[in-house]
Order: C-alpha cells, then sequence, then structure tokens
C-alpha cells in the first residue's frame, strides 16, 4: 500500500469522512509547505500528549500548568467551575452534544458523556458506555434532576432508557426529565440550532 492510499484510509476512518472527502484532504496536504505539514504533526502530537479526561464528566480538556503530572488538574473547567449548579446532571452522548448545549448559555448544571449508544440490550454493547461509571456518580453526587439529553435516534431510545433503569436503580425517588420535542426525529442534537435546542431544554419534562 502506498503513503497516498494508506492516508486516504486513516481519513476514511473518521466521522462523516467518505472516499472522495479523503482524498481531498490527502492531496490538499501534498500540496502544503513542509512548515505547515510539521505545524500539523507538532499540533496532533500535543494533542494526544496534553489533553487529558476529566474524571467526572469525561470531557476532553487540557489542564492549566505545564506540568502534566500528579499535580495538574484532574477536572475540566466545566466541573471546577464554582458557579455551577451541581444538583443537575446532563447525561450526553459525545462530547460534541456537551459543546452544543453549552453553547445555548441555557444550561448552568453538570455533564455526564456516555461515550457512545447501544442498539440492544446485550451486556457486550452495553459494555462499550460507561454505565458503571455513571451508578458511581449518581451514588457519590447528591442531584435533584438528571436530564437525559441523548438523541432522538432508535439507538439513542434505546440507551435512554437503559440510562433510566440505572438511575432508578441508583436512586428511585431522583428527578428525571427529558428534552422536549423540537427536535426531529432521528436528528442529533449537534446540528440542533440554538433556538430549537434551547426551547427542548427550557420544555424539558
Amino acid at each position: 500500500m502506498d503513503s497516498i492510499t494508506k492516508l486516504i484510509n486513516i481519513f476514511r476512518s473518521f466521522p462523516t469522512v467518505g472516499p472522495r472527502t479523503a482524498g481531498r484532504f490527502v492531496y490538499y496536504l501534498i500540496k502544503l509547505p513542509k512548515q505547515n505539514i510539521d505545524e500539523i504533526i507538532s499540533a496532533l502530537q500535543e494533542l494526544k500528549n496534553k489533553i487529558k479526561l476529566c474524571e467526572f464528566c469525561f470531557n476532553p480538556f487540557e489542564p492549566f500548568g505545564a506540568v502534566q503530572g500528579k499535580s495538574a488538574r484532574r477536572l475540566c473547567q466545566i466541573c471546577s467551575n464554582a458557579h455551577r449548579n451541581k444538583s443537575m446532571l446532563c447525561i450526553v452522548e459525545k462530547e460534541a452534544d456537551l459543546l452544543t448545549i453549552e453553547n445555548t448559555k441555557k444550561y448552568n448544571g453538570l455533564y455526564f458523556i456516555l461515550g457512545g449508544v447501544v442498539s440492544t440490550m446485550r451486556k457486550e454493547d452495553i459494555s462499550r458506555i460507561r454505565t458503571e461509571q455513571l451508578k458511581k456518580v449518581i451514588e457519590e453526587n447528591n442531584f435533584s434532576e438528571i436530564i437525559s439529553a441523548l438523541n432522538p435516534t432508535p439507538e439513542g431510545r434505546a440507551t435512554s432508557s437503559l440510562v433510566e433503569s440505572i438511575i432508578k436503580e441508583s436512586n428511585p425517588s431522583l428527578k428525571i426529565t427529558h428534552l422536549a420535542k423540537g427536535i426531529p426525529v432521528g436528528g442529533e442534537l449537534e446540528y440542533a440550532d440554538e433556538e430549537t435546542l434551547e426551547s427542548a431544554l427550557e420544555g424539558r419534562k
């Protein structure tokens, strides 16, 4: 396999990137000066070396300070913010969903990223998402409301049912709400406009 084909295949493995787009990326890179390529390589290395996962919500973040050791922060900027409402938890599928909700500036609580969705209730499927970590977060914190903000897809609805059962098992009296209708069935939070998402948040029930 030559280097062009190898890189095209790497880009094809990215979400929503097809063979044509992957090819455009590669041929664009070929035309760049070596200095630009070196900058890209350096940025990727920094991304891998510096970015950590928040121990609470699992959102990627870069700890403050140059030292990435034991003394570095283990909580992201959202979770460590003293002004956030610690009694509310919003459960999302992926990082992009957290960012989309955060950009509305209509939610001031905490988040939890599941890391995916399930299509079946088989143990091997469930093990792919952070169900055990979610149980621990619920049991160790005094939440008054948990918002299930999963995408209105078949997999999202199945995962939402699983999440509800986990919450009820951990704390039967805990209030569970869902985003109000407005996001189209089969759509994703990541692509929802801010006005629609604001209405869905405010009208949750």
